[in-house]
């Protein structure tokens, strides 16, 4: 017969899985025993700042408050002129809102916040709407181009004027 060798770099010692055999420390059940056990000083406390609750949550602070309450971080919003020429421009058209939505690939929801007020320009939305619906939009902060034509032809004939603005 064979020689069978027996695997030998194996542990089968004895784990205890449950309750260690080997004394614990018992934990105080009743206030007079935590008492007891703060006496003899085998127990210490600790008071925590704000435990137990989210307060940090709820109270803004003097900062955060001057950020909501700022006007320089608002969002640009649709023009009204804008909002009442898109819609006045639809309704020309017989469309819906959601025939226009669909001509330029957009979500109906954009067609109502741009007829609404509340939606922040894009000005490729705006070139969309001008093409399906035909018509030309006022465009928010651009200024007419007039007062620039006016300004130059004031310029003397013959006189070039180039370089810096001058100082007042």
């Amino acid at each position: 017969m064979p020689n069978i060798s027996q695997p030998t770099g194996q542990d089968w010692g004895v784990v205890n899985v449950g309750r260690a055999s080997t004394t614990r420390s018992t934990v105080p059940q009743t206030a007079q025993g935590l008492a007891r056990a703060k006496a003899m000083g085998l127990v210490s406390t600790e008071r925590k700042f704000a435990a137990g609750t989210n307060a940090s949550a709820h109270n803004a602070s003097v900062n955060a408050r001057k950020i909501e309450e700022s006007e320089e971080l608002k969002h640009a919003k649709v023009d009204k002129a804008l909002s009442k020429a898109i819609m006045e421009a639809r309704m020309a058209k017989k469309m819906t809102q959601k025939d226009l939505a669909t001509k330029i690939n957009e979500k109906p929801q954009v067609v109502g916040e741009y007829e609404s007020g509340k939606a922040i320009p894009n000005a490729q939305i705006i070139v969309k709407m001008e093409r399906v619906l035909g018509v030309k939009l006022p465009r928010p902060g651009k200024k007419p181009a007039a007062a620039k034509t006016a300004t130059a032809g004031a310029a003397k004939p013959g006189v070039v004027s180039g370089g810096p603005p001058k100082r007042r």
